[in-house]
């Protein structure tokens, strides 16, 4: 099984590739330390498996799922997060992951996810699983019409950005973008979500966890 690692935090990251190592049927084949650097080489190298921390600069780990599923739909997806929080667990299945481990679990039962979701089976922390199925039925039940829905992924992009205290420039520099392209996806940004202020859109990127403090 080829695996390719997405943490913002070095020490960890490296730690974890060298148990990985020390296991017969896994090898991994890169790591990174952002969310857009790591989507940029799973596109490239096509692992069997991506780990990917959520809360990372640039693009989340959830944003990093929902454009997996389409550049590399055959790279299966396991969220690795110290956030144990069910919203989150529910937004990265939804996003296309197979499975949402959080950091406190043991290395056997990360083998174990690792396992599972390169199999195409789903894999939940045990102190999760109960509440996030719970959750995902009664999201199945309900009207999908859900404000944070409104944006496109570009867009979601630009406003995690945005609240990150980007500048038009530093944004079009990032995404390789012109500047009045991502003066247009703020305005339409701000347009949909009727909010007029960039202290606004920092509220709505908090308030829907699109930027994680």
């Amino acid at each position: 099984m080829n695996v390719f690692l997405v943490d913002d935090h070095q020490m960890f990251r490296q730690g974890l590739r060298t148990l990985l190592e020390g296991t017969s049927d896994i090898h991994v084949v890169g790591e990174a330390g952002d969310g857009r650097e790591g989507l940029k080489e799973i596109e490239k190298l096509q692992p069997d498996v991506a780990v990917l921390d959520i809360a990372m600069a640039g693009l989340s780990g959830i944003d990093v799922t929902k454009q997996l599923q389409k550049r590399v739909p055959d790279c299966r997806i396991l969220v690795l997060t110290m956030h144990a929080d069910s919203f989150f667990a529910v937004e990265s299945l939804k996003a296309g992951a197979l499975g949402f481990l959080l950091k406190e679990e043991s290395f056997d039962r990360f083998i174990d996810a690792l396992r599972c979701v390169a199999a195409g089976n789903t894999f939940i922390s045990p102190s999760l699983k109960t509440v996030v199925l719970e959750e995902l039925v009664g999201i199945a039940r309900k009207s999908k019409d859900r404000s944070k829905d409104i944006l496109t992924v570009r867009e979601r992009e630009i406003l995690q950005l945005v609240a990150e205290g980007m500048t038009n420039q530093e944004i079009a520099d990032t995404l390789c973008i012109s500047s009045s392209t991502v003066d247009t996806h703020r305005k339409n940004i701000m347009t949909k979500l009727d909010v007029h202020s960039v202290a606004g859109l920092v509220k709505y990127a908090i308030r829907h966890k699109i930027v994680i403090l």
